[in-house]
This record gives C-alpha cells, structure tokens and sequence, in this order.
C-alpha cells in the first residue's frame, strides 16, 4: 500500500498548478505547461512503482513471549531483518491491547547500511495482569524519491504477559523474605506434634497415651514417645472468582484513598482495578511465604465451578504453575456454588491442611449458603475465611463524622452490614472457622500473619 507524501503534495503545488494557471492565461505556453506536468506525472508514477519495491525485503519478528509486571515499564523487543542492507528510516507501529499502553504510539527507527539485522526495544506499560496478544507489526518508509509513503504489515504471534507486581507486598514482608542464616542456629523443635520422634523414660505427668507399652514391657519401664513438630504442612489458598469479586477496587477504599491513588501514575486507577487483583497478589505472596517457610502450597479457584486446582506442592516449578493459574484469572459474573466447592475439596484433599479463603460475604443469601455448606470440610480441615474489609462498616455513634442526614443514613446502613458480620462470625467460630476482614492495602501482610501464627500454634 501507497499513500501521497508532503513532500509530493508541496511539488505538486509548485509545479501542477502554476503550469495548469499558466496554460489557461496563455494559450501559446500551454504545450510547454502541459510538457512539465506530464515530466512530473512520470516521474511520479515511476516512484510509485519504485516505493513497492521497498518493504518486501523488511521483515519484523517479535518473540513468542514477553514477561513483564504490572505497574513497571515493558520491553517489548523488535527484531529487524533488511536482506538487501540499505539504510532506510521506519516508522512502526503495533495495535497495542487496550490494557497495554505504549510509550511512544509510533516508533522511528534507522536503519544502518550494511547491517542486516537490528535490534529495537519499544516501552510500553501495563496495570493489568494477564495475557496481550500482539498479533501485527506495521511499517512504512518513504519511496527512493520521497514522493511516497509505502506501507505493509507484518503478521505476528507474540504474548505479553504480565504478572503481578509483588515488589511492594514483599517489602511489607521483608523481615520474612529477606531472612538469612547469619547469627541464628538451627534447632529441631520437639513438642506435641505428629510425626514421631523417639523414646524416652516415662516422666511422671505424661499422658498414658502416649506409652509405648511394647518398649514399656522390653525394657522393663516405662517409657514414652516424644513427637515432633510437623514440618511440612498443607496450605491451599482457596480464591472466589464470581461476580462480587469483580466489584472496583474504589468500592473498598475511603475517598481520601481513592483520591490519592489516582495521582499516583504508578498506582492504577481504582475504578479500573478489581478486589480480584488484590486476591491474587496475595495469594502469590503465601506462596512466597510457604515456601520460605518449607510447607506445601496449593490453589483452588472457583465460581459457579471449580474453575482450577493445583495439588499442594514445594520448590519454584510449583509456584510458577499457581502464578500461571492466577494471573489470567478474570472475575465471572455468576453466583458462586459452595456446595459443589466444598464436596470437591472434601473428595480431593484427604489430608488435613490449612485453607484459606479469599472470598466475599457480605451478601446475606451466600454467606447463609457457605455456612450451611462448609460443614463438610470443616470436620477435616482448618479452615480461615477472609473477606476484604468495607469502608465505613463499623458500630453506630462510633464515629462522629455525621453532619447530614445522609451522613446519619449512611452510618444506619454501616451499622446494619456490621452487625451482619460479626453474625457471620460468631456462626462460623461456633463451627471452628476462624474469620477475618482484611484491609485492601494490608491484604498481603495479614494473611501472611495468619499463616505464620497458626504455623507457630501448631494448629495444623
């Protein structure tokens, strides 16, 4: 494809119209006129089909995957191959996803004579997890003359995928991250665990069921077993991905808050960012923390279906699969269905093991339908619900901020909500269900904190 130039109109304007205007006021210069816009037509033409020579020898190629993290810039890397070696100026572009928002819309690049290959990097940015797909290149160079722009498109098939950022969320967890072995000694806690760890002579106040009464009768006294410590736990991080988890991250902040990121450019916007983000970052933070820690990690998701399930495991492989699963993940506008969540994680995790939920309660009808359904996992397993905290939910006449009555109807309407849930989490304590309201901001570090505490109370 061929497209006029400035620099063709601005001839044709020098040359095209004088003579036209020439011929017309005298008839007599009308041959030589006619003779210089017919030159111009030709060379013109020529040029045309001189420009469609240009690209075919140009080829763009962009790798099959690009890694990159949500909020930090994107190199996007070009290669550019010119067989016949000529240095030529290119003005490329990309349709760019609309989550992904290049630097420069257009990019301009000069090639070298007598270099066959080039290299290019084009900045781009992203606040949003997932997979872009970049499926065209297009290029357009002037023609040997100038008097074209030739274009052509280069087809692609290259993915952008972009993770979450945890850079923040592992600074707020540095003391756990950063830990190192300089100054502490290694010690194997013994205590009443699981897993067992010797025999020792009986001391009175051990619990007789803990005897060894064949040891007891060989020996010829009493002797006890001493457990130790489970290492190696179980954690499953279990993320609701119906349609409350599509709600805008603003609908979860003070306005002060939202005002504040929004003239952050390295924040995203909250309008346009999901509670669903912040379940994932803090998901793969656990899985950070559990491996750091030497237990198992493991994740479910779920809407109306389980919608994914990876088996608690250790070591980098395990998480870059749970990364893979969480990253792509994008809300359901569905209710979710506990009943066929909790009969699949009673029928597929046979071992006891922690679970915890990042979910959404606040609505009457399911928080009804996930506490009539849990009771079938409950038995089994440690569960903790997390749901993320809302603003302005807190007990009446606890804040003295009303100054209208729409102030006075709002607190009426936080109060009700509070009341709800700390229903909710007395008829889930009843049943051993421990239940927390997680800070936005905070997600990452108190889930974590829970984690490390029922690890250090050995509830598990």
């Amino acid at each position: 494809m061929i497209a006029p130039s400035k620099k063709l109109v601005i001839w044709f304007g020098l040359t095209i119209i004088p003579c036209a205007i020439l011929a017309g006021l005298l008839p007599h210069a009308s041959m030589p006129a006619f003779g210089i816009m017919g030159l111009f037509a030709a060379v013109a033409c020529v040029d045309a089909l001189s420009a469609r020579k240009v690209l075919p020898d140009v080829d763009v190629s962009l790798p099959e995957l690009v890694r990159a993290s949500a909020g930090r810039e994107i190199q996007v890397p070009l290669t550019i191959t010119d067989q016949r070696e000529r240095g030529l100026h290119l003005r490329l572009g990309i349709d760019f996803p609309q989550h992904v928002t290049p630097k420069h819309p257009l990019l301009e690049v000069d090639l070298h004579k007598g270099v066959k290959s080039s290299l290019v990097n084009w900045a781009a940015a992203s606040n949003r997890t997932g997979r872009h797909k970049l499926d065209a290149v297009y290029l357009e160079t002037l023609s040997p003359m100038g008097f074209w722009m030739t274009r052509a498109k280069r087809s692609a098939s290259s993915l952008v995928c972009v993770f979450p950022n945890l850079l923040k969320e592992k600074d707020g967890l540095a003391s756990l991250f950063l830990r190192t072995s300089l100054g502490q000694h290694t010690q194997r806690q013994i205590g009443k665990g699981r897993d067992f760890d010797q025999l020792r002579d009986y001391v009175p106040g051990d619990p007789y069921g803990d005897i060894h009464w064949k040891a007891t009768a060989k020996r010829g006294r009493p002797v006890t077993k001493v457990y130790q410590i489970e290492r190696t736990q179980e954690v499953y991080v279990v993320v609701d991905t119906s349609r409350l988890s599509a709600r805008a991250l603003s609908h979860f902040l003070p306005p002060g808050r939202i005002k504040a990121a929004k003239l952050d450019e390295n924040e995203p916007d909250p309008s346009e960012s999901t509670i669903m983000e912040r379940f994932v970052a803090a998901s793969l933070v656990m899985g950070l923390a559990t491996q750091r820690m030497g237990d198992m990690f493991g994740l479910i998701t779920y809407s109306d279906k389980v919608d994914s399930f990876v088996r608690a495991r250790s070591g980098k492989v395990q998480f870059d699969a749970c990364r893979d699963a969480l990253y792509t993940l994008e809300p359901r506008i569905v209710t979710p269905d506990f009943a066929e969540l909790f009969t699949f994680i009673g029928s597929n995790l046979r071992r006891r093991a922690l679970l915890l939920f990042l979910t959404n309660l606040d609505d009457s009808i399911l928080s009804n339908d996930f506490v009539k359904q849990m009771n079938v996992v409950s038995q089994r397993h440690l569960m903790v619900v997390n749901t993320p905290k809302m603003p302005g939910v807190h007990p009446l006449f606890s804040s003295s901020k009303a100054q209208t009555v729409d102030d006075v109807f709002k607190g009426m309407a936080g109060h009700m909500l509070w009341e709800r849930t700390r229903q909710l989490q007395k008829e889930l304590g009843a049943k051993g269900v421990s239940y927390y309201e997680l800070d936005n901001e905070k997600m990452c570090a108190q889930l974590v904190t829970q984690y490390l505490k029922i690890k250090q109370r050995q509830l598990i």
